[in-house]
This record gives structure tokens, sequence and C-alpha cells, in this order.
């Protein structure tokens, strides 16, 4: 998380995605980021060489993401809340993949060696099958004030602001999502396996982004985003009385509809961020958004390390959803949300 912050950061400042051929930048990002994955078994004989490695890839992987969104907002002037449903919801399955891949019983090297390979692979195929698109403008220079110019137009800031509250939800429920079902099942005494839970959970985000992204033409981004905060934060409130439920397919029901509550809303933000910003400064604005509410998830991933039952564990993730709704008030129908 440190190096893809610390790597959004810099290509936000340096507006990397808007004076470079976003395809380059992504194909060479995913080169980079597969190739220090893979280097970890040989090279980290101890924990200071497994972090440095560790952040290394985070580095490459902030022109990855922020990246991919904006070769998809070159693409389409009107739309991108669908083609962006369905790019983010192809990175919340590949989110969701290794839990998947850790039910094979293989050395943890290979697992590496593994996502190195479809990386890699995903890279090539950008820079080989992907052009870039007719409605790309480039960034003649380099502009050191674009980053505190991009938070004066208001719809921008209202974006971002929902996109950062939304952030303090997602990555830490999925990061404790198996904490918490290991010790559901335990508690009572069902023998399924927390990390296939956890797939399933993950991988729905993929269809909530889908569907998401099919729906914001017709309903617009600004009110798909906000029907599912207002879904994924109810979920946080309601979680102890699902956590303490017998019934454990009616508990996987309700999680699988937070899987895809939550993650259904980061395209439509960022759909709404890349409307926002001005053509020319579309990939620093996704990768400065990035940026900020990556950092804000290694606060709540940690506040979630607090000792309390599982049980209220995701209800410290309510504010998020709630302030991410405050933040969204009214935009529904100016004329960006609409």
């Amino acid at each position: 998380q440190a190096g893809f912050i610390t790597g959004t950061l810099i290509f936000a400042i340096f507006n990397v995605a808007d004076r470079f051929l976003p395809t380059r930048v992504f194909c060479l990002s995913t080169l980079v980021g597969a190739l220090v994955n893979a280097l970890i078994p040989v090279l980290a004989h101890d924990l200071a060489g497994m972090v440095i490695l560790r952040f290394a890839t985070g580095l490459a992987l902030a022109g990855v993401y922020p990246v991919g969104m904006k070769v998809a907002s070159d693409w389409y002037r009107a739309g991108l809340g669908r083609a962006l449903g369905l790019l983010v919801g192809a990175l919340v399955l590949g989110t969701a993949f290794p839990f998947l891949l850790k039910l094979i019983p293989q050395p943890w090297e290979f697992l590496l060696y593994e996502t190195s390979i479809l990386a890699a692979t995903g890279g090539l195929v950008m820079v080989y099958w992907v052009p870039n698109g007719p409605f790309r403008q480039a960034a003649s220079q380099f502009q050191p004030r674009a980053v505190l110019e991009l938070f004066q137009s208001p719809d921008f800031s209202v974006a971002a602001r929902g996109y950062w509250g939304h952030m303090f939800e997602l990555y830490a429920f999925w990061a404790w999502c198996p904490v918490v079902w290991e010790a559901y099942l335990e508690r009572n005494e069902v023998e399924w396996d927390e990390s296939l839970v956890t797939f399933f959970v993950i991988a729905t985000g993929a269809l909530g982004c889908a569907v998401g992204g099919c729906l914001s033409p017709r309903f617009g981004s600004g009110r798909v985003a906000l029907f599912s905060l207002t879904a994924s934060g109810s979920c946080c409130l309601l979680s102890p009385a699902f956590y303490y439920n017998p019934v454990t397919t009616i508990t996987l029901l309700f999680y699988l509809i937070w899987g895809a509550t939550v993650a259904a809303d980061s395209p439509q933000f960022s759909a709404l961020v890349a409307a926002a910003a001005p053509p020319e400064k579309r990939g620093t604005a996704l990768t400065l958004v990035n940026s900020i509410g990556f950092a804000i998830t290694i606060a709540s991933i940690q506040l979630l390390g607090v000792p309390i039952s599982e049980a209220y564990l995701f209800l410290l993730l309510a504010p998020g959803p709630i302030l991410s709704v405050y933040a969204m008030r009214g935009f529904f129908v100016s004329k960006t949300g609409k």
C-alpha cells in the first residue's frame, strides 16, 4: 500500500499519465511490477528485503490501476461509468483471485510466479492490442500546479471526498473479511474454508461493478454511487446481527450482497472524477484521488486491529460510507451526477 501511495503521488505531481502515452506507461509498469514480484522468492532473504520488494511492487502498480482508468476515459465522452464498471470489475476479480489460488496445494513461491505471469501478459495485451483513445488530450508540458487547480472544481471536490469515504470501508472490509469469517465459522462449528468464502465475497464486487456500470447511463453515476454507499453502509451497521445469526447460508448471502455493493460505487466515483477534470488533466486527477484514497485505507485497515469482538469489528467502518453519503448530498441532481 505504501509503495502504491508513493507511486501514485509521484505520478500525479509529475502528470505522468497525461504527458506520456498511457498504454505504454501501463505496459512498462506491469512488466516492472511483475519482475519485482517474481524476484521476491529469490532476493527477499529477510523481512527487510521483503518490505523493500513489496514497496517496489506497489510503486510499479501506480502505473496500472489509475492509468488503466485513464486509458478507458480517453475512449468515452459518454458512457464512461459503464466502461469503468467493467474495468474496475476486472480489477476486483483480480483482487479475489489469490484467495482462490490459495486453495491449490503449492509452494508460496508459485503463487507469486503465477500472478507475475498474468500481470506481464496483461501489460503486453494493453500495449499491443489497445490503442490510445480518440479523445486523449495530452498535457503539453509539466504543470506543477495541476494538482491544486483540480480542487477548484466543486464537482471534482465532491466526487473526490465521496471516493475517499468509500475507500475507508472497501479495503479494510476485504482485508478483515477472512478474519471475521474464520471466527464466525469456528463459533458455529461449520467446516467451510474462509479463503473460499472470501473469494466469493470479493468476487461478487466484480458483478456489482458491472451491474452498476450498466445502470449508470440510465440513472447516472452519482445515483448509482449513492445507492451503493447507502447499501454498504447499512451492511456495516447490520453486521453484528448477522455475525450472531446461526444460519450460515443467510449470513453468506448477506456478505455476498455487501461484497457486491461495497465495490460498485468505486468505478462510478472514478467516472465522476474524470468527468469533472479537464481532458488534459484526467490522468493526474484519477491518480491523485487514488493516492489519497489508498492512504486512507492504511488507517482504516489498522483501525480494525483494535481488541474488540469480531462481531462488532465492521461497525468501525460505518463512518466511511456515512461521510461519503454526506459529501455527495445533492450531487445526484447536478449536471455531472445525472
